[in-house]
């Protein structure tokens, strides 16, 4: 999977709030899918925080041993630059399959997944290497975010997350930065794990060396979303573990921070 970031810009639209301090530019990806005017979304990078060492910059996670108080304030720095119409309902994430509704959830809820029908309510996941998901409906109804690492993949958590969304006509993705197949390595079991679940899954593995496979996260969840009926599918285009000016990644650095994929709709 190509390492590109020339499709990182930063959208005219909000550029006014994204000038921040000595601390650098706060910088997202825009998706690039032909989601409804009222659809927002945006993926961002890691530069523009205060949090540093091994969480530098723009860490979004609470969970991860940094400093509170950098966390709340790059979260307060990503609403702003974001104009978001309100904090994102930030998850719990277990690596299961569970998926709430983010206008009745409080944060910290358990799920790896949100989906929301009522404007103005921010639907986010965090990741490091895990793949974001965004989904919405081209009538601009219903929108969703997803973190799919591989064991939410095989558990069913895009499924779960189509299914609580009132599995609306007409959806499409949006797959956001991950690791790459050619860094994921990945032991005999995974692929198993897929394979057990659908025979054609078995394309998306690599012989690596002796036992071990690459496994690319961007094929399997385009084989689930398929057979789910989602046909419109976009993005897959970085690599977390290729780029660490860009991105956190767990598999490349161990301690690191999180960046955040965030859907919502405006009225």
């Amino acid at each position: 999977m190509p390492d590109r970031i020339d499709s990182v810009r930063l959208d005219s639209v909000w550029s006014d709030s994204i000038r921040l301090d000595s601390m650098g530019e706060l910088r997202w990806i825009v998706p690039d899918w032909p989601a409804p005017a009222n659809v927002r979304a945006a993926s961002s990078l890691r530069s523009g925080g205060i949090s540093v060492g091994d969480y530098a910059a723009l860490n979004l996670a609470d969970h991860v041993a940094d400093g509170p108080v950098a966390v709340t304030a790059n979260r307060e720095r990503l609403q702003k630059a974001l104009a978001l119409p309100a904090p994102p309902v930030w998850l719990t994430q277990t690596h299961g399959v569970a998926c709430v509704d983010a206008a009745s959830s409080t944060v910290g809820i358990e799920a790896d997944a949100s989906f929301t029908t009522q404007a103005g309510i921010v639907s986010a996941v965090l990741t490091a290497d895990c793949l974001p998901v965004l989904l919405c409906d081209q009538q601009g109804s219903t929108v969703a975010s997803v973190h799919a690492g591989w064991r939410g993949l095989a558990g069913g958590v895009i499924e779960s997350t189509i299914a609580a969304m009132g599995e609306p006509h007409s959806l499409m993705a949006w797959l956001g930065p991950a690791i790459g197949p050619q860094q994921f390595e990945v032991g005999p079991e995974v692929r198993a794990t897929f394979v057990a679940r659908d025979a054609a899954a078995a394309d998306a593995f690599i012989p690596a060396r002796d036992g071990h496979w690459h496994a690319d996260l961007y094929q399997l969840a385009a084989l689930i979303l398929k057979k789910q009926g989602v046909s419109a599918i976009y993005g897959a285009e970085w690599c977390t573990v290729s780029s660490p000016e860009n991105f956190y990644s767990y598999r490349r650095d161990g301690v690191t921070g999180r960046m955040a994929t965030l859907i919502w709709m405006i009225d």
